[in-house]
């Protein structure tokens, strides 16, 4: 089991806390979600053309692994496409640069359910990503969030995108929780497209859904993990932390310490 997390989790830390910090935990990797103050990974210091190659050589060093640079595309945002589409391209180029397989893209603006979503012709958009992007060999991974955090929903936008280097990464608290879907009925539809996983936990407490750390809620989280090994997923396992949008939520060591010890405990 590979383990990583999300910088989203430590968003005052520094690079080489994010680093220090993911080898004193035993982490295989690190998702990227901002650094200090930069949440563009393009214009993230560290992974400039010119700095790449000093940091690839230094997570070589280490050890670690960027499993993911995880960006806020929306692709279902017409007012803004041009834009998005400079920014996903740009993240691309940066994934090439640090020899980054994958890059996060959104197709809806919430996690939790919206209305009707015309998916071709986001399908189509996606597609001319993942096009750009083969060359490259970098593949666009579209999250289940929002309207895509149905099952049925990403499927038939996989189906339009229709190219080897587009795929799903399943965060497995959007399904269940905005849609309800049992984890085995969610790989049954989309199992053989995960590539990258977002795990987090949460509870309802007096109607709102509140996030806990992993393992303290009553998200099926090792029933997921189960179902993903019986289909042979060899990907990450991202602990996705919100702190950078909920600042009372746990600090980010004691948080990824809990989910190192937890996943561990499932092994």
């Amino acid at each position: 089991m590979k383990l990583c997390f999300s910088t989203l989790g430590c968003p005052e830390w520094s690079f080489s806390d994010i680093i220090s910090t993911a080898c004193d935990l035993g982490y295989d990797g690190i998702e990227i979600r901002g650094v200090g103050n930069v949440i563009d990974a393009a214009r993230i210091p560290e992974f400039f053309p010119e700095t790449a190659p000093k940091t690839r050589k230094t997570l070589e060093d280490k050890g670690l692994k960027i499993a993911c640079l995880t960006s806020a595309c929306y692709m279902n945002d017409t007012s803004h496409i041009d834009d998005i589409l400079y920014l996903a391209k740009a993240y691309v180029d940066t994934a090439h640069d640090m020899g980054i397989k994958n890059i996060r893209v959104l197709g809806d603006f919430g996690p939790e359910q919206s209305g009707e979503l015309h998916i071709p012709e986001i399908a189509a958009r996606i597609k001319e990503l993942a096009q750009y992007a083969k060359p490259e060999d970098v593949n666009i991974l579209v999250e289940t969030n929002g309207f895509f955090a149905n099952s049925y929903n990403m499927e038939k936008l996989m189906n339009g995108i229709d190219e080897e280097n587009a795929g799903v990464l399943w965060d497995i608290h959007h399904p269940y929780r905005y849609f309800g879907e049992k984890p085995a009925d969610t790989i049954g539809v989309i199992g053989d497209l995960i590539r990258h996983v977002h795990i987090k936990d949460s509870l309802y407490e007096d109607g709102k859904l509140k996030y806990t750390m992993v393992g303290y809620g009553d998200l099926p989280v090792k029933e997921c993990v189960e179902l993903l090994k019986k289909i042979g997923y060899d990907g990450y396992y991202s602990l996705e932390w919100l702190k950078r949008w909920d600042l009372s939520l746990e600090e980010p060591g004691i948080a990824f310490a809990g989910y190192a010890s937890y996943m561990k405990s499932l092994v």
